[in-house]
């Protein structure tokens, strides 16, 4: 009985938790809440990350600190020394062919690395890319029902809005296909006129 009643307890929180959301509140709680949810979002996707995608990561963040660079100069600084010092053994005299061929070899491995990481992060890109235009369209699905409805609260109360064109051009929905089509247009007009193209 008393699990019951915690479940109903629990499940009665996360509901006034999620009823919350859409509460009114104040603006540090509404932006709170919009910074846990892209965290939460942020999270989710870094526990689909493969062992090879976070092994990526981490070397690709490695290779953009200066840590990297430190140890790259006392790596290089120590071999060109111990290779040129008078008296000592050299195990690869100058030009320091090995060190080249090492150095080749390191190089190919870190642009594989990073360019895995940067795959990682242009999809994670596109995503929220699509998330914010899916929003984007529903936002503005919102408000032109909210401009019809407001419409029909102004003829209900005979109230006269015939002298603003604007407004019936805004309650219209918006064609994302045309909008695209009238960006790529405006884009064309705007490119330099190139030599040899016969425009």
């Amino acid at each position: 009985m008393n699990r019951k009643s915690d479940e109903k307890h629990s499940s009665s929180q996360k509901q006034r938790k999620s009823d919350r959301y859409h509460e009114p509140a104040t603006v540090e709680e509404v932006t709170s809440t919009n910074v846990e949810t892209i965290l939460r979002l942020e999270e989710a996707a870094k526990e689909k990350q493969t062992l090879t995608e976070r092994l990526a990561k981490v070397i690709a963040d490695f290779c953009g600190s200066m840590t990297f660079v430190w140890v790259h100069v006392a790596w290089f600084g120590i071999w060109i020394v111990a290779n040129t010092m008078p008296g000592v053994k050299h195990f690869d005299e100058f030009p320091f062919t090995f060190l080249t061929l090492v150095v080749s070899l390191e190089a190919i491995f870190l642009s594989t690395f990073i360019l895995i990481s940067q795959n990682q992060e242009t999809r994670l890109a596109e995503r929220n890319n699509h998330l914010d235009l899916q929003i984007n369209l529903l936002t503005e699905q919102e408000n032109t029902k909210m401009l019809r409805m407001l419409r029909m609260i102004a003829d209900k109360l005979e109230i006269d809005v015939e002298d603003d064109p604007t407004v019936q051009v805004l309650e219209q929905a918006t064609r994302p296909e045309k909008l695209v089509e009238q960006i790529e247009e405006a884009t064309r007009r705007s490119e330099p006129v190139k030599f040899g193209s016969g425009r």
